[in-house]
């Protein structure tokens, strides 16, 4: 109990309040109410407008990527990236129970299947050794893919997400998917700022989703965009987006089930001033990191820091607890006492949805959903 309660005092200090303080809230200090009120005078303040271009050219540019597509949230991201990579109907992709229910949604929206595998306790996103010891046991190759020997359902795509910001092990997860010949798209929802051997997370698979949510590092208050190398493919995403439209002087031609999934000129605004910023944000929670470190390395409990040869974002900090019953007690401690913590997220096949797709032992995932809890991360 002392141990809660000193971190409980810890981080009222950091933050300067007595008063209740929010896991993760967006912090307003550049250009906002300017480009707000740009876009508002303009009237283009729906699908069209000059700040949804400048968003896109933004995020090519944090990237690193031929092309960029606004769109209306992170899910919807993912959705149309597995859309684009090929995932049809009854197919399956390979991705990590421990992870936001957006990511196992966004595959669902496909009539696809997820296959849940587990993860490496170091990034706490999906594992390489896992998805090759699965592959090794039920994939076979086939002249058009990779397939599942027990379902016989197409492997389709493999989806890692960055779990809280921390890449996952992004060249031997490559690595081992092109031998089985199946495209990664990277969930990159958590993880704008950070980075894999000095390369932008969402640039290493096929494509890369990003979210801009309101507790997200950068906010546009709803949003998200999808990423890739590929031109033609980024290209194809954007027709996609914006209801399959095939451009014409007046009449409404669509050739192709599409989607109205536009990103309004209004939240681009908020995003453009967010993105200036996104530097010093890192910066910013890179110093509350180090101090949580150090203060963590004196009270016992282990705080997670990003691995070897990467750069996280450090979206939200957490911190690992000894046993389940140590976390439930940190979690009603802090918050009864007004400091906001939560748990990592329920295993998604403990969800009823869910219960029946395919997965391995999730040895790590286990480990981890019982110890795992966020604290404040806000930017201070």
């Amino acid at each position: 109990m002392s141990a809660i309660n000193s971190t409980i005092s810890f981080i009222k200090e950091q933050y300067k309040t007595e008063n209740f303080i929010p896991l993760h809230v967006p912090h307003f200090g550049g250009n906002e109410k300017k480009y707000l009120i740009e876009t508002i005078d303009s009237t283009f303040v729906s699908s069209v407008g000059a700040y949804v271009d400048q968003f896109e050219v933004t995020m090519q540019n944090i990237t690193q990527t031929q092309k960029a597509v606004a769109v209306v949230n992170g899910t919807a991201a993912i959705q149309v990236a597995l859309r684009l990579i090929g995932v049809k109907s009854g197919d399956e992709v390979l991705t990590q129970a421990l992870t936001f229910v957006a990511t196992a949604n966004a595959i669902a929206y496909q009539n696809a299947t997820p296959v849940f595998l587990d993860v490496d306790l170091d990034t706490m996103g999906l594992s390489p050794k896992a998805v090759s010891t699965f592959l090794e046991e039920f994939g076979e190759l086939r002249e058009d893919g990779c397939y599942n020997k027990k379902t016989q359902k197409k492997i389709s795509a493999c989806l890692p997400m960055h779990t809280f910001g921390f890449p996952v092990h992004l060249d031997e997860l490559i690595a081992v998917c092109n031998d089985w010949k199946i495209p990664v798209v990277e969930d990159a929802a958590e993880s704008l700022g950070s980075e894999y051997k000095g390369k932008p997370t969402g640039s290493f698979g096929k494509l890369g989703a990003f979210s801009f949510n309101g507790n997200k590092i950068v906010t546009s208050g709803g949003g998200g965009a999808i990423v890739t190398n590929d031109f033609k493919l980024g290209e194809k995403g954007k027709y996609l987006t914006t209801t399959a439209k095939i451009p014409h002087p007046y009449e409404y031609v669509h050739d192709e089930m599409g989607y109205n999934f536009r990103m309004p000129n209004l939240n681009a605004a908020l995003a453009c001033a967010q993105l200036e910023q996104l530097n010093t944000f890192l910066e910013n929670k890179r110093i509350l990191a180090k101090e949580y470190e150090s203060f963590f390395q004196s009270s016992g409990i282990k705080f997670r820091t990003e691995t070897p040869e990467t750069k996280a974002n450090y979206w939200l900090m957490c911190i690992e607890l000894a046993n389940k019953n140590e976390r439930d007690l940190f979690l009603e401690e802090t918050n009864v006492k007004g400091v906001m913590t939560r748990p990592i997220w329920q295993l998604m096949y403990r969800l009823p949805m869910y219960k029946n797709c395919q997965r391995d032992e999730q040895i790590n995932a286990e480990f981890l959903e019982e110890r795992i809890v966020n604290i404040p991360s806000s930017v201070r």
